[in-house]
């Protein structure tokens, strides 16, 4: 016996495959839409954790900050009290400098000359004096230039004939003058006396290696 369907079985398959596909794309849709609502949730789980890292260095960076501020405070401070100490160590090195310039003074000061005035300003000393002589200023210069420890750089500002009635109304030809001299600050005096002592103390050493 043969049967036969007479049913239109081509629409049928047609409504089958339609209704696949429409399915397919559904399913592709859902799948889709949970991807991108799992890399939603994703990202906003990365923000979430930046935010709270960014919250967490701004918190740090003002802790540094007041420490910065701290550590700032202590440096002036520190500064200070060393600015304070040196004000100290000069002033305790500086009074004995009237001694030494005196000392140099009396030591380089050729005869023939003698001094009306002797004033200090600063580092710079004054000297107003009488000579006897042209010679006898000049003299003076070379040896506070080149053998005084606490002189140096001596400068002649003026100098001029003066005449003097002397006791038995003699008149005398004396030369008043004026010049200025820097004094050395103790380090400085010890500093070049210890480059001097450095060629003394090489020489010595080159001359025991001599046969």
């Amino acid at each position: 016996m043969i049967l036969i369907n007479l049913l239109p079985h081509r629409e049928e398959k047609r409504k089958r495959r339609k209704a696949a596909f429409f399915l397919g794309l559904g399913l592709a849709a859902f799948a889709g839409l949970a991807i991108v609502g799992m890399w939603y949730l994703v990202l906003q789980q990365m923000t979430t954790s930046q935010q709270q890292r960014n919250e967490f260095l701004s918190v740090e960076i003002r802790k540094l900050e007041v420490q910065i501020k701290d550590i700032a405070t202590l440096r002036a401070e520190i500064d200070a009290l060393k600015a304070r100490q040196k004000a100290v160590e000069d002033l305790q090195t500086d009074r004995n400098i009237p001694v030494h310039v005196l000392n140099e003074l009396v030591k380089h000061t050729p005869e023939g000359i003698y001094f009306n005035s002797i004033k200090q300003d600063g580092q710079v000393l004054n000297l107003l004096g009488i000579a006897q002589t042209n010679e006898r200023v000049s003299e003076l210069l070379r040896n506070t230039s080149n053998n005084s420890e606490w002189l140096t750089h001596p400068e002649l500002i003026e100098i001029k004939v003066a005449t003097v009635q002397a006791a038995n109304r003699e008149q005398k030809r004396l030369y008043d003058f004026s010049m200025r001299v820097s004094i050395k600050r103790p380090q400085n005096v010890d500093a070049s006396a210890g480059a001097a002592s450095q060629p003394a103390a090489s020489g010595l050493a080159s001359a025991a290696k001599k046969p």
